[in-house]
């Protein structure tokens, strides 16, 4: 489903997609609420069986962007809008299968004291390379495809792909998490607070808010994060906005109510997330998750960044956009380098930013 503007008007984002320093990336709340440890470690050991897998390795074989030499990480983050199973009543729209709704390449520089997380507008037209499906045929190459279509197509395995070969980054993770986790995961905390400077109104997703503050349960911090029809003028590119701000929110919550310090409650979170979790065979244990998120530790939440990859409107169809250069060449250099995203490759065209 097209989250784009409608045919003959150029979307615009009600905000420009400037550099957004914030205290979350999903990456970290999910690396602090799965570093499970402690004397009540035994009480997760059945949560192992709740995470699936994907075994990148096999699936991407060795036509893959060379790991760097220094120990800096790249993890995709993926969140599907599957319609499956707990999701069916949870979305909107209806589109068949599932798709990559939101995603963020989050890169951990070598020391792991500051991370940066890439947003991908899933109206990005990419070349989708040829990948390997399911049922072991093989899916062709193709121009010129929207970036959250890939998902349906040929599955996550060949999105990290895609990411690969768009970036030249090497993907040394993968997490996703379906609507049903991250619903269960924020009523799960008791709701999260959020501020608008203007009201939503979003028929589509049901979702209205008066300007001011409210608190959110879980069904409508999924349409909030969601929502576009009453953001802007309907753009997606606004919605990515919405998205940081609610991050921020939501590692906000779990640190006030002291949350991950009581084994009771991290369970329970830990309970809600692991259903809907999926990541690469190495990550695919609460053991190993726990390790990584342990590795994550120095970093300083205050000093982590969202961007969003530089993208122009597309010249041939105005409801897509494509990535700006050299605006993303330079983006996706800076991570392959471990160095700092330069203030030139954060301009975005079509936000005028």
């Amino acid at each position: 489903m097209s989250h784009a503007a409608p045919q003959g008007r150029r979307a615009r984002s009600s905000r420009p997609a400037r550099r957004r320093k914030g205290r979350i990336a999903l990456l970290t709340l999910l690396a602090l609420v799965l570093a499970l440890g402690g004397t009540a470690w035994w009480l997760y050991s059945d949560l192992n069986s709740n995470i699936s897998a994907v075994d990148l390795d096999k699936a991407l074989g060795k036509d893959r962007p060379e790991r760097q030499p220094a120990s800096g990480q790249n993890l995709l983050i993926l969140g599907s809008d599957s319609r499956a199973g707990a999701n069916a009543s949870l979305g909107t729209g209806q589109a068949a299968g599932a798709r990559a709704d939101t995603a963020l390449v989050v890169h951990i520089p070598e020391g792991r004291t500051r991370a940066t997380a890439v947003s991908i507008p899933r109206d990005t037209l990419v070349t989708r390379p040829e990948c390997a499906k399911d049922d072991g045929s093989t899916l062709p190459p193709a121009k010129r495809v929207m970036f959250n279509s890939v998902y349906s197509t040929a599955g996550p395995a060949c999105v990290v792909k895609t990411v690969e070969a768009m970036s030249g980054v090497r993907m040394d993770h993968f997490m996703e998490i379906d609507f049903a986790g991250f619903k269960g995961l924020v009523d799960a905390i008791g709701g999260v607070t959020v501020t608008v400077d203007e009201p939503i109104e979003d028929k589509s997703s049901g979702l209205s808010l008066t300007k001011g503050t409210h608190k959110l349960d879980g069904t409508q911090s999924l349409a909030f994060v969601r929502t576009r029809h009453g953001v802007g003028d309907g753009s997606d590119l606004g919605r990515i906005g919405l998205q940081q701000q609610f991050m921020v929110a939501l590692l906000g919550e779990i640190k006030r109510q002291d949350l991950l310090g009581s084994p009771t409650k991290t369970y329970r979170i830990a309970d809600r997330l692991t259903e809907s979790l999926t990541t690469d065979a190495e990550l695919a244990s609460l053991t190993a998750l726990a390790d990584f998120g342990r590795s994550l530790q120095a970093i300083d939440p205050s000093t982590m960044e969202t961007v969003m990859l530089p993208v122009a409107y597309d010249k041939t169809d105005p409801n897509r956009v494509v990535a700006a250069e050299p605006q993303a060449g330079a983006l996706w250099k800076a991570l392959r380098g471990d160095q700092p995203v330069p203030e030139s490759a954060r301009k975005s065209p079509a936000t005028g930013g």
